[in-house]
């Protein structure tokens, strides 16, 4: 990634801030309302009404809630499925890195901004030409995505638990469908989407015969075999160049 956006071109790089509010609440509204189904999942797994609120206002990073609740619903240990939650939520701790230095937000704000660092606000933060739009797009992308799928979380808890048995309702598939479809977009390169193919192999192979939450972090190690994969490639593609 290159350096934070460059005021000194002028109008050259504007953006107008209508245009970037309304990619912000796209953003936001879209993935915000989403949250309706992490409710349904997770009062469905067992937690209550309470406990699933407090995850999305005080964790907020959809993938990481859905893997600790589907890691529950499956009779997972807590701290197996803490521990794969954990691992997707590290990404946000790098995303935070590089818009600690795009946004430049004053001392006293970047605890605050920090809750709200997460796939979403770090994409259209980062499709702003300016600092000033990329403080917008975090800042209107944050805010809705927040509001939204606490909301609709709030919703989906207290459906789920109007209905009583959600497996019945087939809305135990929910949080599986939503989960996949939050990672999808992130899988732009070649290498991202080769991970996630060599990871599914052990990840469905051990579903039967390892406790839940297990076979999520075993799929993890595709990650140094398709580097180390794709690094011999690179290294033979080289030494027909120089041939």
């Amino acid at each position: 990634m290159g350096g934070a956006p460059s005021e000194e071109h002028g109008e050259s790089l504007e953006k107008p801030d209508a245009a970037v509010v309304r990619d912000a609440l796209g953003v936001g509204v879209a993935v915000g309302l989403s949250g309706f189904a992490f409710g349904v999942t997770s009062a469905g797994s067992g937690l209550t009404v309470l406990q699933t609120c407090a995850l999305s206002l005080l964790v907020f990073t959809g993938a990481s809630q859905f893997a600790l609740v589907g890691a529950l619903a499956g009779g997972g240990n807590p701290f197996t499925a803490a521990a794969g939650a954990f691992f997707l939520g590290v990404r946000n701790a790098f995303y935070g890195l590089r818009l600690s230095q795009l946004l430049a937000l004053p001392r006293a704000v970047r605890p605050f901004a920090a809750h709200w660092v997460i796939d979403e606000t770090t994409a259209v933060s980062l499709a702003q030409p300016t600092r000033r739009g990329a403080r917008i797009g975090f800042t209107v992308t944050g805010l809705s995505l927040y509001t939204l799928w606490n909301l609709s979380t709030l919703l989906g808890a207290l459906g789920a638990e109007a209905v009583g048995d959600t497996d019945a309702w087939g809305l135990d598939a929910a949080g599986p469908a939503v989960f996949l479809a939050l990672l999808a977009p992130m899988l732009r390169t070649a290498k991202e989407r080769a991970v996630a193919g060599v990871a599914v192999l052990p990840g469905l192979g051990l579903l039967p015969v390892l406790p839940a939450g297990v076979p999520v972090l075993v799929a993890a190690g595709a990650v140094p075999f398709v580097l180390y994969a794709q690094g011999m490639k690179a290294r033979r593609d080289e030494r027909r160049e120089d041939r």
